[in-house]
């Protein structure tokens, strides 16, 4: 007679999977529930329908068709209503990371076995990733009654994202399960959490004290004090952290914690931390790198070198380590040496930072050629990320006054990215700088044709035609389609009162300037605002307004472009010399 039970290299591969907690939690390094001891097997006869199935399924998995295994087991989890294939469906669902269907699968095993805590842990987990929290609750309290330790402030990984009474629902429901469980740590510990949240930073603490009577040297609630202490500016928000590192100097985790919290704000003490840190660990390079950053940071170049150095030697994190020998490279003037250590970074976060940096020391010394070989190695060798290359060497180009150049790049991008919107965005507005607004407007339009909704490009649009032609009524749908869709934009409301300026509406051209201006007071929108003014007659309004700006941009063109224009240059008194006209 066959069993309905798995093989065991079936059964090693299900549970390793499911040993790997498939939700990345809003509190770090709480402990989740530890999985159950698998319960002895209950031999069940396997109908004659489902055996070829479960074993299709099996030699699926010995072939990596993980695809096809969990379509069979799928299948047969709702035909033979067993606990046991629900859960290894479970499993291997949450291995391939399909969520729906793991949801699918542990809610049916939660039926089929309502004591099993592992089911009811992972269904919870399963419900916290897809922001059903309130759901989640009841499930992790059967795993607490059961008496095993029990991941609480899972429940909070979202918990902005919750409206107003699904808030209040999920405090309630925790100090429910508080009063219920009293000396429950992890409650406690998310209690004081929610607390925090609100602001309530006494009552938070007061709940802390209840759990540090239980366990004094809770980590979790230690940072969490440490965190509310530094808010309310305590002169010694670190010492209980301090004693239990005293009372247990060789606790990494929690000394990293203490680090990562004193450089926030007090550098050397952190520096000193990651030192402690870096003797009982010599060769973890992450350890390395924060403290070369750390010294960078503090303006001591010279040992964070060392520890870059250090880490090159081990081979660790060396593109990391290359990129910031660069930038102390380029500090010191050694314009060849930052190329030699940019050009050593072959992946990672700092790769585009280093293409970038590469080609500006390039561009600088007139080798445009040797800037553009070295975006073109780049792109060969990582076409993933292609087209943000593309976009920083056209960028570059045009900061460096090479607006041709940076065309030619733009144009041979698209030919490779057709489909990329913020590479014809960016041509677009390069266009318009070269006076192309054919090329302009043709993008742009392209760009709109794709995406009837995007705002940017509607507003590129409308202001272009309202400041350089006289197609106000396209320019003022364009605009207002664009405001519709992001009404709280300054720069939308900037061409708003642009474009009822270009009409003659000088009114509401003030409200959308006021308003746009008070958001983000950039000095294209002082130059707008100004304009709109002084044509109104009050010039001394526009003054207050240019005069503000031209203090914090003394060479924005088009500020002072308008003032010129407007014969203004001489009642602008700000400046150290007069404008030039």
């Amino acid at each position: 007679m066959f069993r309905l039970l798995v093989p065991a290299f079936l059964l090693a591969l299900l549970n390793a999977c499911a040993a790997t907690p498939p939700l990345e939690e809003a509190v770090p390094e709480v402990a989740t529930a530890p999985a159950p001891e698998a319960p002895e097997p209950v031999e069940r006869p396997i109908p004659d329908d489902s055996l070829y199935p479960l074993l299709v399924a099996e030699f699926a998995l010995r072939r990596h068709d993980y695809d096809m295994a969990l379509e069979q087991y799928r299948e047969q989890a709702q035909i033979l209503r067993d606990p046991g294939v629900s859960a290894h469906a479970t499993h291997l669902a949450q291995f391939m990371q399909r969520e729906p269907e793991a949801l699918e699968l542990v809610q049916q095993w939660v039926e089929l076995e309502p004591d099993s805590t592992e089911a009811h842990n992972t269904l919870a987990t399963l419900l916290v990733r897809r922001g059903r929290t309130v759901e989640a609750m009841p499930h992790l309290a059967v795993v607490a009654r059961a008496g095993m330790d029990t991941n609480f402030p899972i429940l909070l990984s979202s918990f902005d994202d919750l409206g107003p009474e699904q808030q209040a629902d999920l405090v309630r429901g925790i100090n429910e399960l508080a009063d219920e469980f009293p000396e429950n740590i992890q409650l406690l510990l998310t209690q004081a959490l929610i607390l925090a949240q609100y602001k309530q930073f006494d009552a938070a603490l007061a709940k802390l004290e209840q759990l540090f009577e239980l366990q004094p040297y809770q980590p979790q609630g230690m940072l969490l004090e440490s965190k509310i202490l530094l808010t309310v500016e305590d002169p010694a928000p670190f010492a209980r952290l301090e004693r239990a590192l005293e009372n247990d100097p060789q606790d990494q985790r929690l000394r990293l914690q203490y680090a990562r919290l004193l450089s926030v704000n007090d550098l050397p003490a952190a520096r000193q931390q990651f030192e402690i840190l870096s003797a009982q660990s010599p060769r973890d390079g992450d350890l390395l790198l924060s403290l070369a950053l750390i010294n960078r940071e503090i303006g001591d170049d010279l040992t964070a070198k060392a520890y870059l150095q250090q880490m090159l030697s081990l081979g660790q994190r060396t593109d990391e380590a290359h990129y910031y020998l660069g930038r102390i490279a380029e500090d010191e003037g050694d314009q060849d040496a930052a190329l030699g250590h940019y050009n050593q970074v072959q992946d990672g976060r700092e790769l585009l930072s280093a293409a970038q940096r590469a080609g500006i020391i390039l561009v600088r010394k007139g080798d445009l050629e040797e800037s553009h070989a070295g975006f073109e190695r780049r792109r060969r060798a990582h076409p993933q990320q292609g087209e943000q290359l593309y976009a920083l060497e056209a960028d570059l180009l045009t900061q460096a006054g090479e607006p041709d150049a940076a065309m030619e790049i733009l144009n041979q991008a698209l030919r490779e990215f057709p489909e990329s919107n913020s590479l014809r965005y960016s041509r677009s507005m390069l266009g318009e700088q070269l006076n192309d607004l054919a090329l302009m407007e043709r993008d742009l339009r392209s760009i709109i044709d794709r995406d009837p909704n995007n705002a940017t490009a509607l507003n590129a649009l409308g202001y272009t035609l309202a400041n350089r032609t006289d197609r106000y009524d396209e320019a003022y749908a364009l605009i207002a389609r664009a405001l519709e869709l992001q009404p709280d934009e300054p720069a939308i409301l900037d061409s708003m009162g642009w474009i009822l300026y270009r009409k003659g509406d000088y009114s509401k051209a003030l409200e959308y300037l006021s308003q746009a201006y008070a958001r983000f007071p950039d000095p294209e929108v002082a130059a707008h605002l100004g304009e709109v003014l002084w044509v109104s007659g009050d010039t001394e309004g526009a003054k207050r307004v240019w005069q503000g700006a031209l203090l914090k941009s003394p060479d924005h063109e088009i500020l002072v472009e308008t003032i010129n224009r407007l014969g203004a240059s001489s009642l602008v008194e700000v400046l150290p010399e007069p404008l030039p006209r």
